[in-house]
């Protein structure tokens, strides 16, 4: 994802979900960035270039250990 994509995403995320959402670049690829809250990991979001059409894929896993708390 270009830093302008990845700029406008983040910007339409913090005024959907929550304003402290920060998107960082992967290592090794281009097509996806990583969600974080503060120092929390939270998501993945891929980019799906499919038929000419841009779409993005929010993934994000929940771990059970992780609803105990």
């Amino acid at each position: 994802m270009t830093r302008e994509e990845t700029l406008r995403l983040e910007a339409y995320l913090k005024q959907k979900l929550h304003p402290g959402l920060r998107l960082l670049p992967r290592d090794k690829t281009d097509d996806s960035v990583e969600v974080y809250l503060g120092a929390e990991f939270l998501a993945v979001i891929y980019k799906d270039v499919d038929e000419g059409e841009t779409s993005y894929q929010f993934q994000m896993t929940v771990l059970e250990e992780d609803l105990a708390g």
